[in-house]
């Protein structure tokens, strides 16, 4: 995983939806193939990133609030990112 990868799939989420980011399970680990490590350090680095834009991250069994509904991240998904 490189600095690359990691800025390119940030803009890539955003183009598809700057309001709500969710990377799952499945993306990172299967599509992508990062080892646990890796994973740890994106979601590092994207935390960073977006709380640093004024985004709200929740991460796996977190509560949230999107569009006046109360929701919890799912086991599948690994971090959501709300504006």
């Amino acid at each position: 995983m490189t600095m690359q990868f990691v800025t390119d799939y940030i803009d890539k989420k955003i183009a598809e939806n700057k309001e709500f980011i969710r990377y799952t399970f499945f993306e990172l680990r299967v599509e992508h193939n990062l080892s646990e490590k890796e994973v740890d350090e994106f979601l590092r680095i994207n935390r960073d990133y977006f709380e640093n834009k004024d985004y709200n991250v929740y991460f796996t069994n977190a509560k949230y609030t999107y569009k006046n509904e109360d929701k919890i991240v799912e086991p599948n998904e690994l971090m959501i990112a709300i504006k």
